[in-house]
């Protein structure tokens, strides 16, 4: 066929959704290589391209951020943004609520209760993004974390069993709905089982597909069943699904058209994982990438490391037939449907003077609190030392101990740990170790912690996306277990905050709470 009608060039720029920051200003920040310029970014908008991914700013630069880009557009656009623990986990301002994996636990003991509070959560995510300007939250997350050594899913997952994790997921699902925006099921088809992060390279699971449909498929069902928008495929090879030379999920037709679409009955939104992580683009060009995801039976592909050369590599492909028209046209029903249902012609934005009272006010601090608390477990105390039994003039040593001290962004570490401390007993004195203390640190720690009355460790290891690590430094846990063993019957009380299996790998310090 020949080239495309200005309309079908439209069309097909509308299976983008491309990432910019949540700031409106390029001022004098130096932008990541997945971040669009303000020019570029307008002029994609322009173009007709169906949605923005957005990441980094406060609550109020977010709201700002979304009427700017939706003026830019000049049509309803996708506006979503990667805020699976609240809106506050991108957003400073906003509610940053526990990781979903808190939940699971509490699920076991008491399920009702669980439940009720994930329903809580996904109604606070969704009102707070809605008010804000975005209309797509890219969660639930229905991957069963069964792998403890994941790096990619981990903590964000709701639960470690099918049961738990469909449970939550349909909870969570029902909340955020009642809120007007649209939600996702993610990463299809099942990405618990891996120790591979895809964002750094292809994982692949080699799961017989009995195991599939037993433990991976349930809470993706379950997200069906509840009403979910949108679906997306992951960066992960099940030879069991496709044996196909390089068939990552999202650009295998057989996982997405056949499985998806055909067996599952799926009718939503499909959309790939970011284009931009190392599982797929290091294996191909982003206009090569674009055509199959699309030809796998994805509607949207979402953050090309190139999206003009997306654009151009599927305007390519339809002129020379290798993707139909009709092919598009059916994408592009299900975007404009999707927008249809969440009235983004007629979506409110909270005043600017309002978004601190409405966003982060009490009412949903109230919600972040609840769930905080519902997520503290006590694992171990085997000196019966919790809750610890101290003179306000006790000296106390404190050990903020970090994976790595890059990447934590607003989260600074015991920022609210040490205050509190220091408020029951003021002689306290505070460490942070990390894998950059120096081994003559590291000694002099542990030649001193036998001096205190008591030692509180605090222990941060984040499940962060693209760093491939879970764990301590191997010097930071022999610190640890050295400084158990010279607390003798002193009290020492370790408190794990993200990942909380690194507990598995500390079965000797006495007592451990898990928030």
């Amino acid at each position: 066929m020949g080239p495309p009608s200005a309309t079908l060039r439209r069309q097909l720029a509308s299976l983008l959704v491309v990432r910019c920051s949540g700031h409106g200003r390029d001022g004098q920040r130096r932008y990541p290589r997945w971040e669009l310029r303000n020019a570029e970014l307008r002029r994609l908008l322009e173009q007709g391209v169906g949605g923005v991914i957005l990441l980094g700013g406060s609550a109020e630069e977010l709201r700002l951020r979304c009427e700017q880009l939706q003026g830019w557009a000049g049509q309803p656009l996708l506006l979503c943004a990667d805020v699976e623990e609240g809106v506050g986990q991108r957003f400073e301002g906003a509610s940053w609520l526990v990781p979903p994996l808190a939940l699971g636990r509490l699920h076991g003991t008491d399920p009702q209760r669980a439940e009720r509070l994930a329903e809580r959560y996904g109604r606070c995510t969704g009102r707070q993004a809605r008010l804000l300007g975005l209309n797509w939250v890219l969660g639930p997350v229905c991957d069963v974390n069964n792998t403890p050594a994941n790096p990619v899913i981990n903590v964000r997952a709701w639960g470690e069993d099918p049961a738990t994790a469909s449970a939550l997921v349909s909870a969570f699902s029902r909340g955020l709905q009642s809120q007007g925006v649209l939600g996702c099921a993610k990463h299809f088809p099942g990405h618990g089982d891996t120790d591979v992060d895809s964002h750094l390279g292809l994982p692949i699971i080699n799961t017989p597909r009995e195991r599939l449909d037993q433990v991976e498929f349930p809470p993706f069902r379950a997200g069906i069943d509840a009403g979910a928008d949108a679906i997306m495929t992951a960066h992960i090879e099940i030879p069991a699904l496709d044996n196909g030379a390089f068939a990552p999920s999202s650009l295998s037709e057989k996982i997405t058209t056949d499985l998806l679409r055909g067996e599952m009955k799926f009718d939503g939104l499909i959309y790939t994982d970011s284009m931009g992580m190392d599982a797929v683009s290091k294996a191909l060009s982003p206009g090569d990438a674009a055509v199959r995801a699309v030809k796998a039976g994805n509607d949207i592909v979402l953050h090309s490391p190139d999206d003009a050369a997306a654009f151009a590599g599927i305007k390519a492909a339809v002129e020379k037939g290798d993707i139909t028209v009709t092919r598009i046209d059916t994408s592009v029903k299900r975007i404009l449907r999707a927008k249809a249902r969440v009235g983004l012609n007629t979506q409110k934005l909270v005043p600017l003077d309002k978004v601190a009272e409405l966003v982060g006010g009490r009412e949903h601090a109230k919600v972040a609190g609840q769930i905080g608390q519902r997520a503290i477990t006590l694992i171990k105390d085997a000196k019966n030392h919790v809750p610890l039994k101290l003179a306000r003039n006790a000296s106390v040593l404190y050990l903020s101990v970090l994976d790595y001290p890059n990447g934590w962004r607003i989260a600074t570490p015991s920022r609210t740990f040490i205050p509190e401390l220091r408020r029951r007993y003021p002689g306290t004195t505070s460490i942070e170790v990390s894998d950059r203390t120096t081994p003559a640190e590291l000694d002099l720690i542990r030649a001193s912690a036998s001096k205190y009355d008591a030692i509180v460790v605090s222990i941060f290891v984040r499940a962060s996306s693209g760093s491939g690590r879970m764990d301590l430094a191997a010097p930071v846990t022999k610190l640890l277990n050295d400084v158990a063993k010279a607390a003798g019957n002193k009290p020492m009380v370790t408190t794990f905050f993200g990942n909380p299996y690194v507990a598995m790998f500390l079965p000797d310090l006495p007592a451990m709470l898990l928030t």
